[in-house]
């Protein structure tokens, strides 16, 4: 089987980049730019005597973000769904050997603070200590790689306690979840608007030994669904968001039901210029910011609900 390989150029942000390509439905993207270029050609040089200077400057301060589409009616439908957004990829095609490999290349082990590692199923990692987190990483968001994620796992590894019960509101490839999990938390519940959701996070929270009613994980939209609210029930120790500002500022009004007293709410995927905005939602509902963590021109909040609030 063939797959499409695309590549868009990033003007600006290309952690941004990915989010407005993920909205069109894209998965399993990867960042490429200058660095990984010169790194490439540092590991690599004894195959060359020179780089071609079309090559070099084709990469020099640009970054672009890849992914790989199948070759077939849903992959056009959706490349073609990526080009009428404005985007203008560069296209290649290869075969499905190559397109394996071509993928894994850029999943290597991520390492958060000093307890987590966020691990690629397929690698080998050493025993030091660190809790290994195995992922899938090219099916869903949520890989460790994005400064939200990565802000939100330190935080896990933090504040996750054993006996604990974790809620993961747009809980994408399951990653946080799995993370409160492996710091000893005693279930996990989640949700995302994504129907892919469930699935993806159940076979992630499955390599790392977890499942049944320990992981569970629904498929709605928690904004409008208030029977999925119900679902979720209430009594959780710790809460997490990894979503956009526009879901975490109505979100501060209901999420206090969810939480237990003495509950932790940690909220991240909040862009340079939104924070405000947001520290304002939260505390307005009762929720205040014990912590504020900023990487990449994103933003985490960790909250608690205030005394006179509850």
């Amino acid at each position: 089987m063939r797959w499409i390989e695309a590549s868009v150029p990033a003007v600006g942000d290309a952690e941004l980049l990915c989010l407005q390509l993920e909205e069109l439905g894209v998965g399993g993207m990867v960042v490429e730019d200058e660095q990984d270029f010169r790194h490439f050609l540092e590991n690599n040089k004894q195959y060359w005597d020179y780089v071609d200077e079309e090559l070099a400057a084709r990469y020099s301060g640009v970054s672009r973000v890849k992914f790989y589409l199948s070759d077939d009616a849903d992959g056009h439908a959706l490349l073609q769904a990526v080009r009428s957004a404005g985007f203008e990829p560069e296209i290649t095609f290869v075969e499905d050997s190559d397109w394996e490999n071509n993928w894994r290349e850029y999943y290597k082990p991520i390492e958060i603070g000093e307890k987590l590692a966020v691990v690629p199923e397929w690698e080998d990692y050493p025993d030091n200590g660190r809790k290994a987190l195995r992922l899938d990483p090219g099916l869903i968001f949520g890989t460790g790689s994005h400064a939200t994620t990565r802000m939100c796992l330190q935080a896990v590894s933090e504040l996750a306690r054993p006996g604990m019960r974790a809620l993961d509101l747009g809980c994408g490839s399951g990653i946080l979840g799995i993370a409160a999990l492996l710091f000893g938390a005693e279930a996990v519940v989640g949700c995302d608007v994504d129907p892919k959701a469930p699935d993806v996070a159940n076979a992630n929270a499955l390599l790392n030994g977890f499942s049944g009613e320990r992981f569970v994980i629904y498929a709605g939209d928690l904004l409008s669904d208030m029977g999925l609210r119900r679902r979720l029930g209430e009594g959780y120790g710790l809460v997490l968001a990894n979503i956009v500002s526009d879901v975490i500022i109505p979100l501060s009004g209901f999420v206090r039901q969810f939480m237990a007293k003495g509950a932790k709410f940690v909220c991240s995927g909040i862009i340079d210029g939104r924070e405000a905005e947001v520290a304002a939602a939260l505390e307005k509902n009762g929720l205040r910011i014990l912590e504020h963590h900023c990487e990449e021109e994103w933003h985490c909040f960790v909250t608690e609900a205030a005394e006179e609030a509850l």
